[in-house]
C-alpha cells in the first residue's frame, strides 16, 4: 500500500509541475493578443467561482437558506457594497433563514 502512495504522489507532483512549467515553455514572449490576455486575466476568478459556488449551495441543510444568502450577496455586490459587508450579510441571512424556515 505504501508503494502505491509513493507512485500516486510522484504522478501528482509530475502533473503539477507540468501544468506550471508548460506555459513558460510555450509562451516565451509577452502575449500581445488582447482576447487571449483577457482570457488569462479572468481564469483565476473563474476557477475560484467554480470551486466556491457548489459549496455555497450545499452549505446548509436546505437549499432555501443557501439561495436566500446567495441572492443577498448578489444584490449587495451589485449595489457596490464591500466584500466584508456582502459576506457577513449573506451569512447572516442564510443563518437566520435556516432557523426560520423548517
Amino acid at each position: 500500500m505504501k508503494h502505491l502512495f509513493a507512485v500516486y504522489l510522484l504522478i501528482m507532483a509530475l502533473v503539477t509541475y507540468l501544468l506550471r512549467a508548460v506555459p513558460f515553455m510555450v509562451f516565451r514572449r509577452k502575449v500581445r493578443n488582447r482576447f487571449f490576455r483577457s482570457f488569462l486575466y479572468y481564469i483565476p476568478y473563474t476557477v475560484l467561482a467554480a470551486m466556491t459556488f457548489p459549496a455555497v449551495l450545499y452549505a446548509t441543510k436546505s437549499p432555501v437558506p443557501a439561495a436566500l444568502g446567495t441572492a443577498t450577496a448578489l444584490f449587495l455586490a451589485y449595489r457596490g457594497k464591500g466584500m466584508v459587508l456582502v459576506s457577513l450579510s449573506a451569512c447572516a441571512v442564510a443563518l437566520l433563514s435556516g432557523f426560520l424556515i423548517p
